[in-house]
């Protein structure tokens, strides 16, 4: 459906938020140094039209690449062209390109009777000004449905509130001039970053919601962050469990989005 447009979710994630993030918090000195060497990778990722990824993790496959591979003869034109748009969590850091959520939510559509391919647009170390700035570029093709899972590295660099909801809404503009749904999935700042910060981050991804009237996941990683059963050794990155959770988290409004897209 072109241009469609869902109402923003209520609520604000905060339940288990501190819990969550004890371990962001201490693990919050390990990813800014993480950040720094991912630095150097991201001029390779913008040399290489973002085919790299930083920080070690596998470099992400041409658009629809792995898509097109999963989809049987004869049924790619008509499937409804998904991307995720968004840093490590998206590119699935650490884990088998099959094991990221993307991929999680392509099987689970096509388990649905949904013809559907999932994009895998994650960047390590990638912030949401970086997002807008290879939006286009994700944009391309026929692609009917936004996953937009940017601002955990804003947090953790404590970047400014109002440069991210900038380029989160330069982000959903563009998708939604080209006729894509959008799904946005709102991120939390560590603990040590400050109750005020924390308060405005999570506004931003509220406001965001309403003024552009777009689904809202209100955390990515609800259930997800602080749980070592569910994460990597780093703390900070899901397993591949915790990515299971976080396909599941965000299952209800792609699915959603999907059933009411068609390909043009």
């Amino acid at each position: 459906m072109n241009g469609q447009r869902h109402p923003a979710r209520t609520g604000d994630g905060r339940d288990s938020v501190e819990e969550a993030y004890r371990i962001f918090g201490e693990a919050s000195h390990q990813m800014q140094a993480q950040m720094r060497q991912s630095s150097v990778a991201v001029v390779t990722v913008l040399a290489t039209l973002w085919l790299a990824a930083c920080s070690g993790a596998s470099a992400p496959r041409p658009a629809g690449e792995a898509a097109r591979e999963a989809t049987p003869a004869g049924t790619t034109s008509a499937a409804v062209r998904v991307v995720a748009l968004g840093d490590s969590l998206t590119a699935g850091l650490g884990l088998d390109a099959r094991q990221a959520y993307p991929s999680l939510l392509e099987a689970r559509l096509r388990e649905s009777g949904l013809a559907a391919e999932v994009v895998n647009a994650g960047v390590s170390g990638d912030t949401s000004a970086g997002g807008l700035r290879r939006v286009d570029w994700a944009l391309e093709g026929d692609v009917r449905v936004l996953i937009v899972a940017l601002g955990a590295n804003d947090a953790l660099r404590g970047l400014p509130v109002a440069d991210l909801k900038r380029n989160l809404a330069g982000i959903i503009a563009r998708a939604q001039t080209r006729g894509a749904t959008v799904v946005l999935a709102g991120m939390e700042a560590p603990p040590n970053m400050g109750p005020a910060y924390t308060a405005a981050l999570r506004g931003a991804f509220r406001e965001l919601a309403a003024e552009h009237r777009v689904a809202l996941l209100p955390f990515l990683l609800d259930g997800v962050a602080g749980d070592p059963a569910l994460n990597q050794s780093d703390g900070i990155h899901p397993n591949a469990e915790g990515a299971r959770k976080v396909a599941d988290n965000l299952w209800p409004l792609v699915e959603q989005a999907v059933r009411a897209s068609r390909p043009r």
